[in-house]
């Protein structure tokens, strides 16, 4: 199991943090080469839900979960943290996952800890934590393999277990089993539904209706740069409320 075991001090201290939760976006727009990408989103990101965002091929997913993360700034409209902008302090506090795995020209063990040094994390706890973390991603046979020596699948859960190891308290996921064998794709399922039992808030983009009817507890419908739906994930596969949502569970074109 995916668990975060904290010292009771460790405990004390989170508690004492401000909330990051809800998140919010206010009237959010983004515009790029004279079109408006994000058109207006307004949408709130409660603690305890599992949020995956859906919507056809450029919808704007994946901007909107780089809007929210903080890669990108909008064009107009605001993103909170618990009623508060983004600073570094909320940025120590995420963490973000894409599509095409991102690796250094180190060791698998190595690209872990040098995450965790970049965080900050002490270099009495980075080991543990990091093997760890890789033993969950089932890498423990590759800690001194050469990262980018490693298959696409173990690449993305290489990716993954590097950001769970830093312990975030919210987790953007954009696509991470997109173009992997099932089996691979499993494995991811279960690092993300385990990671969500322990407690981390997940924000995951995934185009597959399966994977959003296995994870999801809401989900957000995005149609040309617009929030159309934000519901409850049975509401929303048994009777979406918008024709264009309606067409994307049929698997019909998207209009």
């Amino acid at each position: 199991m995916l668990e975060r075991t904290l010292a009771g001090v460790e405990l004390g201290q989170r508690a004492l943090r401000p909330p990051l939760l809800p998140l919010e976006a206010r009237e959010l727009v983004f515009e790029a080469g004279g079109r408006r990408l994000i058109d207006g989103i307004d949408l709130v990101l409660q603690a305890g839900l599992l949020t995956v965002i859906m919507g056809p091929n450029g919808a704007g997913k994946s901007l909107t979960l780089r809007l929210l993360h903080g890669l990108l700034r909008p064009t107009a409209g605001r993103v909170l943290w618990d009623g508060q902008p983004l600073d570094r302090s909320v940025q120590l506090r995420q963490a973000m996952v894409f599509q095409r795995p991102v690796s250094l020209r180190r060791s698998v063990l190595d690209n872990v800890l040098h995450a965790l040094r970049a965080r900050g994390v002490p270099r009495r706890e980075r080991r543990g934590r990091a093997e760890a973390a890789l033993g969950r991603a089932d890498l423990r046979d590759h800690l001194g393999t050469p990262a980018r020596r490693l298959s696409g699948g173990e690449q993305q859960r290489l990716a993954l277990a590097r950001a769970l190891a830093l312990e975030p308290e919210i987790l953007f996921l954009d696509e991470p089993s997109a173009n992997l064998d099932p089996a691979s794709a499993l494995l991811i399922e279960l690092l993300v539904a385990q990671a969500h039992a322990a407690g981390t808030k997940i924000v995951l983009v995934t185009h597959d209706l399966g994977q959003a009817k296995r994870l999801a507890d809401e989900v957000i419908f995005l149609h040309r740069g617009r929030l159309l739906e934000q519901t409850p994930a049975d509401r929303f596969f048994d009777a979406p409320a918008s024709p264009q949502a309606q067409a994307f569970v049929e698997g019909r074109i998207v209009l």
